[in-house]
This record gives structure tokens, sequence and C-alpha cells, in this order.
């Protein structure tokens, strides 16, 4: 697999700290309401919602750059899944499911990570 090592890395470290920030962004909700129930909630809603965009292209970049190699070889990240909901984000967002945000602050965040680190420390050896 011939690619642009630092490029992806790079990328990669990106998408990370967002996840990372998605994750502390949403630590405050107990339930997906508390994104309506508040401005603060809905401001918040409103970041994460922009860092999920931003994962999404990013993952998009990496599939070019790695000729939609990489991600294929951690296949049980839904990554499909993860890009197709900045799609939803940027071009639906006024039918934005706040439950479907919170799930995957929720549920998805932390696997994501993992793997992200995987695929770094991967790619540096």
């Amino acid at each position: 697999m011939q690619f642009e090592k630092d490029l992806v890395l790079d990328l990669l470290l990106q998408i990370k700290e967002a996840l990372k920030i998605v994750k502390k962004r949403c630590s405050f909700a107990k339930c997906e309401d508390d994104f309506f129930d508040t401005e603060e909630g809905q401001e918040k809603l409103d970041s994460i919602c922009m860092k999920l965009i931003a994962v999404g292209e990013s993952l998009k970049n990496i599939d070019k750059l790695t000729n939609n190699e990489l991600l294929k070889s951690y296949n049980h990240i839904a990554w499909k899944d993860i890009k197709g909901i900045r799609d939803i984000l940027s071009h639906h967002y006024f039918d934005l499911d706040a439950s479907i945000i919170f799930d995957i602050c929720k549920e998805h965040i932390d696997k994501v990570i993992v793997t992200i680190d995987d695929m770094i420390e991967d790619l540096d050896n």
C-alpha cells in the first residue's frame, strides 16, 4: 500500500483530537433531550455535529489518499456509516435526530478512538 504516510498520520491525529472533543462535549448529556433543554445543550449539539462533519470529511480524504485500502484493514468499524453521518449533517441538518448523535457519542466514539490509535501505531511501525 503506497500513500503519503505523513499526511494520513496527520489526518488520523486530527480525527482523534476531534473525537476526544466530541466525547468531552457530550459528557454532560444523560439523554438526547439534554441537547434541547437548554441553549448550552443546543450549542454543544451544534459543535459536536461540526466535529463529526470534520471527522467524516477527513475519513473521506484518507480513503482518497490510500486508494480505499487503509480503512478496509480495520473493518470492525462502520467507516461508511461515519462518512455517511457527515453527509447527513452537511446536507440535511434540519432533519437531525439527536438520538443518533447521542448514541454515537455514548456508544461508538471510544471504539473509534481506540482503532485510530491502532492505525497510528501500525503506520508508525
